[in-house]
């Protein structure tokens, strides 16, 4: 007999519509699944003998082949133990469900040998397809319901075994639909943040500069010596950062649902991710990949901050990778089974000391490398790199009097309403378009958005001529000034902000 089932893959960050079949004849007993299925689906024919076992059913001794359509896309995880259990079961006549109504519902989740259904990567995509397509019944396990619930339009199954949802099936035991919290998708984040700028002392201009950056997403890079407090300040930025909206926090719980990585007890992330990697990482570890590609860290900390702390100390290849993602806001992985695309929209905050030592140009501590390993050390960062770096800082040894300073410093609620306005401001002027920050802007919108005073033209000419600016220079300037502007509720762009703007060009030629 022959029976069909809908479940659903997961390719990159988007979901692919799977039809489950199953035919069971008489002949020699065989258990056989086709489709392009990888090691983790092959292994399901034992979790599925065992659950139809152990839920009170009969595995049929029989021949049973099961195909995943479309056959030329590559089937990986779990997540199909469930519907071919069903498709088994309804086959064998185990359970009584015709094809048109199997047609209305979608089947997810990895079952244990008792039956009981497993977390499963990757729900919320999943689920987002089945809206797309007009599926009205969603089958999940009972862990994953949450997270399935944040997409509207569809009925959310909670299943806790394969016995409960057989019993539902056959009209015996109605498993009651999950009812989402709609205050969800209105909550606010209310974490409470590890670091606040109030606790760093002394460092004014930095903080300055990192308000700049959260306010309009502005890549940063802080040089000083060891102990001035870099870290320390790039581990205080997420508590300035403004908060997510509802379509970025969902885009950000995608990514998190996919990599395995979302907390059971949050099934939506509202706190925009700070991904701090070792320079150890591997190329594959920062953009992504493996055999079956999945997200890297600079996915991870879409809508948020990558901090890439020791710049100099990350492998030249890893970090030129990078140049690409910074541009596009996204990073594309092809393999021979396709090419991914990933969302790669993130914060780069940086630092890094002056030399080996640490203390080229300190005024108390003498620096002991020579000028050739200062060049060679500094040369490690590419020049193209550093061009997409819109602020560069230095962030001097802290004094005694300032350390000691027992005045509280300004906390990070104060810093965040002034980035949150400012973020508002520039949301405002780019309805309409898909941006969300002005570092988003590309030329066009630079040529709209940017309108510079006549004092300021002059001096953003002077600079140009005598930084010798690229062209791409010359519009993060513009773009950083826009920034500075919108702090100010200006929304011209003078003089002083375009002054501002182009010191944090790095000291060096470009």
């Amino acid at each position: 007999m022959l029976s069909r089932v809908q479940s659903c893959a997961v390719i990159g960050l988007e979901g692919a519509l799977i039809e489950v079949e199953l035919d069971i004849s008489n002949g020699l007993q065989l258990f056989q699944i086709v489709g392009l299925p990888d090691a983790a689906v092959n292994e399901s024919r034992e979790r599925v003998r065992s659950a139809i076992k152990n839920s009170g059913c009969l595995f049929p001794f029989k021949r049973v082949i099961v195909n995943l359509a479309p056959a030329d896309l590559r089937k990986e995880g779990p997540a199909y133990d469930l519907p071919i259990a069903i498709g088994i079961l309804i086959a064998s006549q185990h359970i009584m469900l015709s094809e048109e109504d199997s047609r209305k519902m979608l089947f997810l989740g990895e079952l244990s040998l008792d039956g009981t259904l497993r977390h499963t990567n990757g729900i919320l995509p999943m689920v987002a397809l089945a809206s797309e397509k007009q599926v009205s019944e969603v089958f999940v396990p009972a862990s994953d319901a949450m997270e399935a619930a944040l997409v509207k339009g569809v009925t959310i199954y909670p299943v806790e075994t394969l016995a409960q949802l057989i019993a539902h099936l056959n009209g015996e035991q109605r498993i009651e639909p999950y009812v989402p919290d709609e205050r969800l998708l209105e909550e606010t984040e209310q974490t409470l943040y590890g670091q606040d700028m109030a606790a760093v002392r002394g460092q004014e201009h930095v903080k300055r500069a990192l308000e700049v950056a959260a306010s309009g997403g502005h890549n940063l890079l802080m040089s000083g010596p060891p102990g001035s407090g870099k870290t320390l300040l790039a581990r205080s930025t997420p508590s300035i950062l403004p908060r997510m909206a509802i379509d970025e926090a969902l885009e950000v719980t995608k990514i998190y649902s996919v990599s395995g990585m979302l907390p059971a007890d949050k099934p939506l992330i509202l706190q925009r991710p700070f991904r701090a990697p070792h320079h150890t990482i591997s190329h594959a570890g920062l953009v992504g990949g493996g055999r079956m590609p999945r997200p890297g860290e600079i996915s991870l900390s879409h809508r948020g901050v990558l901090f890439l702390d020791e710049l100099p100390e990350f492998g030249q290849n890893v970090l030129e990778v990078m140049r690409q993602p910074l541009e596009d806001k996204l990073v594309t992985i092809s393999r021979a089974q396709g090419t991914i695309t990933y969302p790669a929209n993130f914060m780069l905050i940086a630092a890094m000391n002056p030399c080996p030592c640490g203390y080229y140009g300190d005024p108390v501590r003498e620096c002991t490398c020579t000028s050739t390993a200062i060049m060679r050390y500094q040369k490690r960062i590419s020049g193209p790199l550093l061009d997409r770096i819109d602020i560069h800082v230095e962030v001097p040894r802290i004094d005694y009097e300032k350390l000691a300073d027992k005045r509280r410093a300004e906390d990070s609620a104060t810093i965040r309403a002034r980035v949150q306005a400012a973020r508002e401001r520039q949301l405002q002027r780019l309805v309409g378009t898909r941006l969300t920050c002005n570092a988003e802007m590309g030329p066009a919108e630079v040529r709209e958005f940017c309108n510079v005073d006549s004092s300021g033209e002059k001096l953003l000419k002077a600079a140009t001529q005598q930084l010798h600016l690229s062209a791409r220079a010359y519009h993060r300037v513009l773009k950083l000034a826009r920034t500075i502007a919108d702090l100010a509720g200006s929304e011209l762009i003078q003089a002083n902000h375009l002054a501002e703007a182009i010191q944090y060009r790095p000291r060096v030629g470009m």
